[in-house]
């Protein structure tokens, strides 16, 4: 388990490196980069969400809301990376933003509602 995880995080930073870049196959790697992180990282946004709540609203509802909140981002996240492999072909930005788990961690999850192309 440990061998694919490794392979996998090791692939998609290669994958991500050219994500910058503005031709066709570079973009459709980036896609391909962002879909894989996203969907191996979306377990993160849980602990993300309930330090977000702790720090807006208080202890008791980081443990209640700040939990369920961070579930329903974490199925946000995760489907939104298998949505990205599914589509890689079609190069538009990822539905969720930031686009990866450690970009801007302290920023709460949000979602766009429109289809951008990279």
């Amino acid at each position: 388990m440990k061998l694919i995880l490794k392979t996998t995080l090791i692939l998609t930073l290669l994958i991500s490196y050219n994500a910058g870049a503005s031709s066709y196959p570079a973009r459709l790697g980036g896609k391909i980069g962002n879909g894989i992180a996203n969907s191996v990282t979306g377990i993160a946004e849980i602990p993300k969400t309930i330090m977000i709540a702790n720090r807006k609203e208080g202890v008791a509802y980081a443990a209640t809301a700040g939990l369920v909140t961070g579930l329903v981002h974490m199925m946000g996240r995760t489907l939104s990376g298998a949505y990205d492999l599914a589509t890689f072909i079609i190069p538009t930005k990822p539905i969720v933003t930031p686009d990866y788990i450690w970009q801007d961690f302290d920023t709460e999850t949000s979602y766009r509602s429109t289809w951008q192309f990279r």
